[in-house]
């Protein structure tokens, strides 16, 4: 019974984090925007399945998210050198601490990251320029 506690506590922590920053906007789409570590997907996942059921590309400018729709268009900003890059969010994760997002190898490489590995982010939701 205890395992179950504590298992449910957790899930109940994850909600309410990650319910933080989301909102509607008066056109009733989605706002999000959060601060947090960031981490990049290993090469070694490239063209395994993602949540979403698409293969993960590490070419490809996408991100797991733990629970933003998928498809949802997300700009984040590396707040240590201020570079920034616009993903999609086609997997879930991350399943490490402290993380609001993994980003594939080719975002990384964008964000200037991957010496790092590890980098704090700013996420916002964001559209497409068309």
């Amino acid at each position: 019974m205890w395992l179950g506690q504590v298992a449910l506590a957790a899930v109940l922590t994850l909600a309410n984090s990650v319910a933080i920053g989301d909102s509607l906007d008066e056109d009733g789409g989605l706002h999000y925007a959060a601060e947090g570590r960031a981490s990049y997907y290993s090469s070694r996942f490239h063209g395994r399945r993602t949540a979403s059921g698409e293969p993960y590309d590490e070419t490809v400018m996408t991100a797991a998210h733990p629970s933003l729709p998928f498809d949802t268009q997300l700009c984040i900003t590396n707040l240590n050198n201020g570079r920034g890059t616009m993903v999609r969010v086609n997997d879930r994760g991350p399943f490490v601490g402290g993380r609001i997002i993994d980003v594939s190898m080719a975002a990384a490489r964008e964000l200037g990251m991957l010496r790092a590995g590890i980098i704090r982010v700013r996420v916002e939701t964001c559209e497409l320029e068309t």
